[in-house]
C-alpha cells in the first residue's frame, strides 16, 4: 500500500527521495510527501494527487537538507487530501507510515487532553504527537520512538526524524515490510529494496517488532524484547534503473507483453529440459506423505489456486481445500498433521495471507509459499519457497504474475504427482513439455490485440458482463470479470458454466455481454448449451475457444476470438491472455488508469 523512502545522504535527500517514491508509484497512492531537516529545523512538501503535483511544487520551493523522509499514501483514516498526507509533524517530530493504529483514537483522545492539537484526519498524526510527549518528559529521540512504538496496537511501519538531529533517522516495524540499505557514508529506509535500488544494492529487511537506530555510519537495531538484534545485509537482485514502460502506453500492457518471456524465465527454473523433468530443489518434506494441501490466497492469486485445485486432484489425487486468505483463520480449519500449507500472494507482503501463514504453521503443517519477492515476509517466513520470476510488476492488477503463478503451481501439482506416483514418467515428459511450450503459445495469443481493442469500444459503453466457464476456464473466467471491474469499473462477475440457470440467466438481455470460454475438449458440448441459452435470451456472446470450437459455432457468437489450440492441461495460461486484453483495452476505450485505478493497491499490507 503506501510507500516509504528515508535518505541519510552527503547531498540533499529530497531529490533521491523523490526517484525512489516514483519507484513505489506500483503500490497505488492518492497523495505524497517529503520532509527534511536542514538547519535543526523540520520543513516539508506535501500535496494531494500523483507526484508530478510534488514534483511542481518543489521545483519551485525546494527542500534542502541532507537527511530526510518521503511517503506515497493511500488512504485509510482520512480523505486523500493535502492535509492528510504524509509526512505529518508535531513541534519535534515528522513521520512517515504504512498501515493501520487500530488504537489512534484512544491515542489522541489523550494526548488532546495532555494539550496537543492535531491539524489531520490520519492516525499516523497520533504517532508524531506521541514521539513528542515523550520527548517532553526526557526520554532520548530513539526511546521516545521507541516508547511510543510500544504503545501502537495494528500493523505499521514507520520512518522517523526530529528536530535538531540532522544524522538520525528511526525505521520500526510491525507487519508491513521495511527495508534498510547501506551505501558509502550514506543509510537509507524503503518500503522495499526496488525502491532503493537506485542508491544501493545492500539490504536487510527489518523484522516484526524491531526499532531501527539509523545514522550515516550504520544501524543499530533492537527487536521487540529491547535486545540488539543483527539483520545480515544481502547483495539484492533487483533492478538498477528504474523500469519504463517501454513502447507501451501502460506498464499494464508491457506486463501483459512480458509474459512470453517471463514465463521463459520461470519453467527454466523448474524444468530440466534434457530429462524433461520437473526439479523443484531441496524441498524439506515428502510430497509423496502429504495427507492433504491448504492453499490460501488472496484476489488474483486465490484463483491462481482454484486452478491448482483442479491440477493437484487430477493428477496427484490428494485432497485439495482452498481459502480466500482472510477468512481462513477465522474458521479455524482443522489441519492433519503433517500437511502441506500453499501460501500464493505476488509481494509475499499480504497481510491475511501471512495471518494464514502462520496458523497454519502453528497447527503442524509444513508451509511453502509461491512468491515473486522472494526475501519477503511470506517468504522468509516458509520452510520452502517457490519463486514465481515474475520481475517488477508495477501495474496494480496482476497480470505477469498471475501468469507465473500458474507456472509454479503447475510444476508443483507434476512433481507431487509423480512423488504419489499417480502419474508415469510418460505423463510427466508430456506435460512438462506442454508447459515448455506456453511462452510460445502465449506469445501467439497475444496476436489477437487488435481484434480486441476493436471489440474494447463496444464494451466500454455497458454497466454490466457476464464470464463463463467449465473446469479449469471457471477460475479464470473470474479472474476475467476481477480484472475488468478492477481497472474498467464496469460490474463483472464470473460463474460457472453450470450454474448458468441457478440464477445468473435472469440478468442475460441485449444489453449484457457475456464472455464464454471454452476450449475444445470433454466440457465444450456442455459449455455450447449454456452459451446457446444465452443467446436465445438476447445475450451477445464473446466466444473464445481454439479453431475447432469456433468451427463448431458457426455465426452465432456476436464475436469470436481465437486461442491457439494446445493441451487442456496448459489451457488456463492460454485463455487468461484474452481476458486481460479485454480488461485493458476496455480500460482505456474508457479513459480509466489501467495502471492504477481508483481505491486499489498493489500490495495489501493490512487486514
Amino acid at each position: 500500500m503506501c510507500g516509504i523512502v528515508g535518505v541519510i545522504g552527503k547531498s540533499d535527500a529530497s531529490p533521491l527521495i523523490f526517484e525512489a517514491l516514483k519507484r513505489l508509484e506500483y503500490r497505488g497512492y492518492d497523495s505524497a510527501g517529503i520532509a527534511t531537516v536542514d538547519g535543526g529545523q523540520i520543513d516539508r512538501r506535501r500535496v494531494e494527487g500523483k507526484l508530478n503535483n510534488l514534483a511542481d511544487v518543489l521545483s519551485s520551493s525546494p527542500l534542502p537538507g541532507t537527511l530526510g523522509i518521503g511517503h506515497t499514501r493511500w488512504a485509510t483514516h482520512g480523505a486523500p487530501t493535502e492535509k492528510n498526507a504524509h509526512p505529518h509533524v508535531s513541534a519535534h517530530v515528522a513521520v512517515v507510515h504504512n498501515g493501520i493504529i487500530e488504537n489512534f483514537r484512544a491515542l489522541r483522545n489523550e494526548l488532546e487532553a495532555a494539550g496537543h492539537s492535531f491539524a489531520s484526519e490520519t492516525d499516523t498524526e497520533v504517532v508524531a504527537h506521541l514521539v513528542t510527549d515523550f520527548l517532553e518528559k526526557g526520554a532520548t529521540p530513539f526511546e521516545a520512538a521507541r516508547q511510543a512504538v510500544a504503545r501502537l496496537e495494528g500493523a505499521f511501519a514507520l520512518g522517523i526524524i526530529f528536530q535538531d538531529q540532522d544524522d538520525l533517522m528511526v525505521g520500526a516495524r510491525h507487519g508491513p515490510p521495511l527495508a534498510i540499505g547501506k551505501g558509502d557514508g550514506e543509510m537509507y529506509l524503503g518500503s522495499d529494496a526496488f525502491a532503493l535500488a537506485p542508491m544501493t544494492n545492500h539490504v536487510c529487511y527489518l523484522e516484526d517488532g524491531d526499532c531501527a537506530e539509523i545514522r550515516h555510519d550504520g544501524v543499530t537495531i533492537l527487536d521487540a524484547q529491547g535486545q540488539t538484534a543483527e539483520r545480515h545485509f544481502k547483495v539484492m537482485s533487483a533492478s538498477a534503473q528504474l523500469v519504463d514502460k517501454g513502447n507501451h502506453k501502460h506498464f499494464m500492457a508491457k506486463e501483459i507483453y512480458e509474459q512470453p518471456e517471463v514465463l521463459g524465465h520461470t519453467i527454466s527454473a523448474y524444468a530440466d529440459p534434457l530429462q524433461e523433468t520437473i526439479y523443484l530443489g531441496r524441498v524439506p518434506f515428502d510430497l509423496s506423505a502429504v495427507p492433504k494441501i491448504t492453499i490460501s490466497a488472496c484476489g488474483t492469486a486465490y484463483y491462481a489456486a482454484m486452478v491448482a485445485k483442479y491440477w493437484f486432484e487430477q493428477l496427484a489425487r490428494v485432497s485439495v481445500e482452498i481459502d480466500v486468505a482472510s477468512e481462513f483463520r477465522y474458521r479455524e480449519a482443522a489441519l492433519p498433521e503433517g500437511g502441506l500449507s500453499l501460501f500464493v500472494s505476488q509481494s509475499g507482503e499480504t497481510a491475511d495471507t501471512l495471518a494464514a501463514l502462520r496458523y497454519c504453521a502453528a497447527n503442524g503443517q509444513h508451509v511453502a509459499s509461491i512468491v515473486n519477492v522472494v526475501e519477503s515476509t511470506i517468504g522468509r517466513e516458509s520452510d520452502v519457497v517457490f519463486p514465481i520470476h515474475a520481475g517488477p510488476e508495477i501495474g496494480v492488477a496482476s497480470t505477469k504474475a498471475f501468469t507465473c503463478q500458474l507456472m509454479v503451481l503447475a510444476a508443483l501439482a507434476i512433481a507431487t504427482a509423480r512423488a504419489r506416483n499417480t502419474i508415469d514418467e510418460e505423463t510427466e515428459t508430456r506435460l512438462v513439455r506442454a508447459l515448455t511450450s506456453v511462452p510460445r503459445l502465449t506469445s501467439d495469443a497475444l496476436g489477437v490485440a487488435g481484434q480486441i481493442e476493436a471489440i474494447s469500444h463496444d464494451l466500454a459503453l455497458t454497466r454490466d458482463i457476464l464470464y463463463f466457464g467449465r473446469g479449469l476456464q471457471y477460475p479464470i473466467a473470474l479472474e476475467g470479470a476481477l480484472k475488468l471491474k478492477e481497472i474498467s469499473y464496469i460490474h463483472a462477475e464470473g460463474y460457472a458454466g453450470g450454474e448458468l440457470k441457478h440464477g445468473p440467466i435472469a440478468l442475460i438481455d441485449e444489453n449484457v455481454p457475456v464472455i464464454v470460454i471454452a476450449p475444445y475438449d470433454r466440457l465444450f458440448d456442455k459449455t455450447i448449451s449454456n452459451m446457446q441459452e444465452v443467446i436465445a435470451r438476447g445475450g451477445r456472446v464473446i466466444f473464445i475457444s481454439d479453431e475447432k470450437g469456433l468451427d463448431h459455432v458457426a455465426n452465432d457468437a456476436w464475436a469470436k476470438i481465437q486461442v491457439p489450440e494446445a493441451d487442456p492441461f496448459i489451457s488456463p495460461f492460454l485463455y487468461t491472455v484474452p481476458v486481460q486484453l479485454l480488461a485493458y483495452h476496455t480500460a482505456v476505450a474508457k479513459g480509466t488508469d489501467a495502471d492504477q485505478p481508483r481505491n486499489l493497491a498493489k500490495s495489501v499490507t493490512v487486514e
